[in-house]
């Protein structure tokens, strides 16, 4: 179950992202998220860290707390 969940996020990153996939291009100065790393990187990271159902639990929660109004932030699963 780890490697497909894996396999999602690489695919988001690749292709959707506005940080790292095709739409990157209409943020060219800094991307579009204020985190560091961003949260499927984040996700990507917990997962192999923690497992599956863990690090998509820690990845869910590190997307309720991004919001415009967030500061700078470096994390760290």
């Amino acid at each position: 179950m780890k490697k497909p969940a894996l396999l999602f996020i690489a695919f988001y990153q690749a292709v959707l992202s506005p940080d790292k996939g095709v739409l990157r291009g209409l943020y060219p100065l800094s991307g579009a998220c204020i985190m560091h790393p961003s949260c499927s990187e984040y996700t990507r990271l917990a997962i192999e860290k923690y497992g599956t159902i863990r690090g998509v639990t820690k990845g869910v929660l590190r997307i309720g707390r991004c919001h415009p109004f967030q500061k700078k932030l470096i994390d760290v699963p």
